[in-house]
């Protein structure tokens, strides 16, 4: 394999094509890899989680025969709390997962080609390798012990957080069938009530030249929830949930969903979709409505929607709220990995 390193936008932009050719075949099938959004989030750095002079993007490619077969998505950063090394492009906060993006049979061969390269590239000043949000079930995950013993590096991980994902039935009789009974009744109860107590509506948003203006309502929304309000002060978040969106559209992933009672907006949920998943990234409702529980009856509505899709799990992404359980999610978790030369290699 022949590595190169690019640490300009001109070349990460000229990669565009064949970054998502190589990702249709990679293993690692999550959206925060895909070329458009990791490119939108290089726009904000992440919503204004990084300042431009505490990063440098440092993508490597892997090449055979003139044909792109590996990618890292990295930048160098540092700042209080963060040692300088290189992470992957799309760290911490807002992408839930990351990962290499390269075809499964030369995951190996790449991997310790990488760790070589990196070791021996004089224009990365920083050599380790700090690594979040790779799932515990990445292949990444399982081949870089070995790697990093091949190479002389040393290798650490941890659970970082769980990332909750539900999964679903051949119908959505089948799948309430598999919750507890309690929460089964409870789901049909609230579905029941809302049903009963308002006119409800419920859309997607469809079309380019109405998402600007989805995405403000959604964002309104969101303030409505005081974990959230700190975090949606700043102008480059704002930014960042605007070009999420858009990329998301562009490349037909995006799902923005609201649930209307008595004709006025209750709950959204901003989400990606794939072949066969959900993926719920965000959302918000409006306490208004809290009695008629409308996040709750949002979430039933998606679920039976995606079933009927033939999707077969809906992830939940990062975090442990209780909502998330009730529907009958199970954990699984993301990681901390780190990876290092040892002295004297």
């Amino acid at each position: 394999m022949d590595f190169s390193l690019i640490q300009d936008t001109t070349g990460w932009d000229a990669l565009a094509s064949e970054w998502n050719e190589l990702y249709d075949k990679s293993y690692a099938k999550v959206p925060f890899l895909r070329w458009g959004y990791l490119r939108s989030w290089w726009q904000t750095l992440g919503g204004g989680e990084w300042k431009p002079e505490q990063t440098q993007l440092a993508i490597i490619t892997a090449r055979e025969a003139g044909q792109l077969v590996g990618l890292a998505p990295l930048f160098l950063s540092s700042k209080e709390g963060f040692e300088p090394a290189l992470r992957f492009l799309g760290s911490v906060e807002v992408s839930d997962y990351l990962d290499f993006i390269t075809l499964p049979e030369r995951l190996e061969v790449f991997l310790v080609g990488l760790l070589d390269f990196v070791s021996t590239c004089q224009a990365l000043p920083e050599k380790a390798l700090d690594l979040y949000n790779l799932m515990e079930s990445s292949p990444t995950q399982s081949a870089l012990p070995t790697a990093c013993a091949q190479t002389g590096w040393s290798f650490s991980t941890a659970h970082l957080m769980p990332a909750p994902y539900i999964p679903l039935a051949e119908s959505f009789e089948a799948y309430l069938g598999t919750l507890d009974k309690k929460q089964r009744h409870e789901i049909r109860r609230k579905l029941r009530n809302a049903e009963a107590r308002h006119q409800t509506g419920w859309y997607t948003v469809n079309e380019k030249d109405a998402l600007t203006a989805e995405m403000d309502a959604f964002i309104a929304m969101m303030h409505n929830d005081h974990r959230k309000v700190e975090f949606l002060q700043n102008p480059a978040m704002l930014q960042y949930l605007h070009d999420f969106a858009k990329a998301a559209f562009e490349d037909e992933l995006l799902r923005l969903s609201f649930l209307t009672f008595d004709n006025h907006k209750a709950a959204a949920f901003l989400s990606l979709v794939t072949q066969q998943k959900l993926w719920v990234y965000n959302s918000a409702w409006e306490p208004a409505f809290a009695s008629s529980s409308p996040g709750w009856v949002l979430l039933a509505k998606e679920i039976e929607w995606a079933i009927a899709q033939g999707i077969r799990e809906v992830d939940m992404m990062r975090g442990d709220e209780d909502y998330k359980y009730k529907f009958g999610a199970k954990d699984r978790y993301i990681m901390h990995t780190r990876c290092a030369p040892q002295t004297g290699n």
